[in-house]
Formats: structure tokens, sequence, C-alpha cells
């Protein structure tokens, strides 16, 4: 829609619309770039201080895949006060301000509208040495895939609306997208430079074809090395998929070849959009092992789900033995 809009060249702009990275980056000096972001939704789960601390955790994360640290945030709010109590919006707010603290920021102010849905989400300010910018386009051939938090979120709050799935899988699923992506962020920027890029809307086919189509590469991944949650695995055979998950998988076949049999429900579990999702990071083989490493001192969890190839009539092949 937007594609014959002429974009206005700006020479401190590091990182802008073109890519789509999961932020911008707006150099000041040599020494500093500013990182920004913004992103809000609609509640995904009913608890509202839950909700709260997920949309936060969500609007940061996308800092975290810049290699950013955050400066301030701001709340961005809708909210149907004549439908709700004002002590569901505390709440809400109660739980960003929450995850604000954890990634040792403040939220400084905000915007609030009265809304027919509520809505919340951050507007984040952050920082980024001008040279250690981690973007979605420096995925290099022979670089290992790794990604830090399972999936089937989009699964998992769509059965929930619909009173499906178990008390247990919500609970593992909400527990992941309250955790901030700042542990991965920091293990990743101890090793050599990486592409990075968080898995949310798009869904995990979604973002990884986004990173190689900005990378001019290709990858593999084994179906099999993929983490789910649980219950995302019952679900998707209930095909309790969301909208955006058969929309993303609609976007991505053009750009994919899958090699063994799959189900439907086993291609949009790859495409399965995603709240809050982890990092998803390409690293040099040589540094594989130290970036593991990173990662295990920091308690987060990982996996290895596959590696850059050279570039092929494909973004991405799925392997499935």
């Amino acid at each position: 829609m937007l594609g014959d809009l002429k974009l206005n060249a700006y020479k401190n702009v590091v990182v802008g619309p073109e890519l789509f990275d999961d932020a911008g980056v707006v150099k000041l000096s040599d020494e500093l770039a500013i990182v920004t972001t913004v992103d809000y939704f609609t509640p995904v789960v009913d608890d509202p201080f839950d909700f709260g601390a997920i949309s936060a955790a969500n609007s940061l994360s996308d800092l975290y895949a810049m290699g950013g640290w955050p400066i301030s945030a701001l709340n961005i709010v809708g909210f149907p006060d004549k439908t709700l109590p004002l002590s569901v919006l505390r709440e809400i707010i109660k739980g960003g301000m929450e995850k604000a603290t954890e990634a040792g920021i403040p939220i400084v102010g905000g915007h609030t509208v009265k809304s027919p849905e509520p809505f919340y989400g951050l507007s984040v300010t952050g920082g980024v040495h001008p040279q250690k910018i981690l973007t979605n386009a420096i995925a290099r051939v022979g670089d290992i895939l790794y990604l830090t938090k399972p999936i089937g979120t989009g699964l998992i709050t769509t059965a929930l609306k619909n009173g499906k799935g178990k008390p247990a899988w919500l609970a593992a699923a909400v527990s992941g997208m309250k955790t901030l992506n700042k542990a991965a962020s920091e293990a990743v920027q101890q090793v050599e430079m990486c592409a990075v890029t968080d898995v949310t809307g798009y869904g995990l086919l979604g973002h990884l074809c986004q990173m190689m189509a900005a990378s001019r590469v290709s990858a593999e991944i084994d179906y099999n090395s993929v983490p789910l949650l649980p219950g995302a695995l019952e679900l998707g055979k209930e095909d309790q998929f969301p909208g955006g998950s058969r929309s993303n998988l609609l976007s991505c076949e053009p750009d994919m070849e899958w090699s063994g049999y799959f189900e439907k429900y086993e291609k949009l579990i790859l495409a399965d959009a995603q709240t809050s999702g982890g990092l998803l990071i390409s690293v040099k083989r040589s540094e594989a092992a130290k970036l593991e490493n990173e990662l295990e001192k920091r308690n987060v969890r990982f996996n290895k789900i596959g590696e850059i190839q050279d570039k092929a009539k494909w973004l991405v092949k799925v392997i499935k033995k």
C-alpha cells in the first residue's frame, strides 16, 4: 500500500523501514545512536495485570533485538471507561510498570484515549553504539540459527478465547510472554556480530523469511528442532489457530520449500502469530559454542533449529525426517 510513497533521505538514519527491522535507529554521534520503537495490542489474556506485563515485555523486545539498552518509555492506552471499571486499567498499567522496572527504566508519561476495546503498549526509547547495532540483515552463509523461546502463543491464547486448552498450558505461555529478552540480548552481545530479530506477529516463518530476504541468503531448519509450548501441538491438531497465523503461512508459502510430509497444522504451527516471542539469532559457526555458553550463564532457554545456506530459489526450507 505504501510502496509508491517516497521516503525522505536522512544521513543519520541508520535503520529505517526499508528492511522491516524491529526498530528504527538514528545516529547522534560516533558513540551513540537512538533506538525507537512502539507496539500495542488488545488483550491476549483475561488477567489485566498479566496483559499489561506481556504487552510491555513485547514492546521492549524490539529494542533488545537491535542490541540496544532501554532509556525510557511512554504508555499507550485505549480503554472503554463506560463498560469496564478503572480498577482494570490500573492493573494493566501496574503490569506494564513492573516490566519497565525489571528493565530498569521509567515510564515518563503517555497518552490515553477512550476505545470500544482495551489496548495497551509502550513507546520505547533506547540507546545503542552505532558499531554494535544488531539487525536482521547480517546473516551469513554457514551461520547457525537459534531460537530462545518456544512457539505457540497464538494457538494457546486463541484457544483461551474459545474456552479450550488447559490452565497449565496457559500458565506456561503467560510465563514465556512475560519474560524479557534482556538476558538473551546481553548474551548475543558477548559474541561476534549476529543477525537478530524477535519472533512476534509474523510468526517464526514470517520473521525468518524477512531475515533471509534482508540478508540475501537462505535458511534450512529442522521441524523437529523447533521448540513448542506445552499444548501447542494438541491445539494445532484441533485447528485453534488465530487468523493471523493463516495469513502468515499464506504470505510465506511462495518463499518456502517443504522437505518431507507435512500436515497443514504442522505448517501453521511454524507460522503461528506470536506475542512477545523469543529472539531468533543467526550466529557465526565458530561463535556458536560461545553463544550457547553465554545464554546458559544467564539461564536463557534456547534451541538450535537450523543453519544459513547460499541464496536459493526459496528463502526457507523446512526439513522433517
